[in-house]
């Protein structure tokens, strides 16, 4: 796997593109000259995580004949300075799910469940590091 950043102006805005060649703006705060043209790379570690384990999950529920009419997830991460540094990793993420459509709860469960035990890698690339949990809605 590989991504490439270009620079796109004399700031901090850069284009991400991975390998399908899709094309992803990050950009830093304006407080630090940067001009809100895209998302903080942080913010990026946990968009991949929210998709991560939604691909997982809509994949076990479709195995499944589950009827899933629109899913949302909101990923919620807390992040605590490491002393004497400017570090600040996650240490608490919460993923919440939010399903409509026509769904067993338990089986919904059971497909976060395994996707944050064993199939997203994101979840690993986290998990030694960060405390995740996750809560989720139907209808």
């Amino acid at each position: 796997m590989k991504v490439e950043l270009v620079r796109v102006d004399d700031a901090f805005h850069f284009e991400a593109v991975g390998t399908a060649g899709t094309v992803n703006h990050m950009d830093a705060n304006v407080d630090i000259g940067g001009h809100n043209l895209g998302a903080r790379p942080m913010e990026m570690l946990l968009m991949g995580l929210g998709g991560c384990t939604a691909i997982d999950v809509i994949l076990i529920l479709k195995k499944q004949r589950q009827v899933i009419e629109d899913l949302r997830i909101s990923v919620d991460g807390e992040r605590v300075k490491i002393e004497g540094t400017e570090m600040s990793p996650f240490r608490k993420i919460n993923i919440h799910f939010a399903f409509k459509g026509q769904l067993d709860q338990a089986k919904v469960e059971r497909a976060i469940q395994l996707s944050m035990e064993k199939y997203c890698s994101a979840t690993a690339q986290f998990s030694p590091t960060a405390e995740i949990t996750h809560t989720l809605s139907i209808n």
